[in-house]
């Protein structure tokens, strides 16, 4: 999956927690996210009008990333409530780090089929 690809599914399934997402869709938006709020902090220290489009940004692509970390948690069979292992100081993040980058279940696992198994230029299967 390419960037506009990922960028494009999880905006357009943006609070749909249901389902799986690939590791490449998950790491790719959030390449794309931090380019966005990298740019925009910096561009912030510049004009003040910069800071407010930051945080709307930032408050813009809070439940999508939510929802596609929690559909990557889903791809390693584990439950969406694990997202809440980033309010642990230090260790709850790098376990989250390990859970995104662990490669998804082969197969259909108990949320839905595996988004691998989809044709190439298909909408991801999302169970409903």
């Amino acid at each position: 999956m390419s960037l506009p690809e990922s960028v494009r599914s999880v905006l357009t399934n943006y609070a749909n927690f249901t389902g799986r997402a690939r590791r490449s869709e998950y790491w790719w938006f959030t390449l794309a996210a931090f380019v966005v709020y990298v740019v925009l902090g910096s561009l912030g220290r510049a004009s003040s009008i910069f800071t407010v489009l930051y945080l709307l940004v930032a408050l813009a692509l809070l439940v999508p990333s939510l929802a596609v970390g929690v559909r990557r948690l889903h791809d390693t069979d584990k439950s969406g409530w694990f997202i809440l292992l980033a309010l642990v100081p230090l260790v709850g993040g790098i376990v989250l780090l390990v859970f995104y980058a662990t490669a998804g279940t082969d197969g259909p696992n108990r949320f839905g089929p595996s988004p691998k198994a989809a044709p190439v230029g298909a909408a991801p299967a999302y169970q409903a």
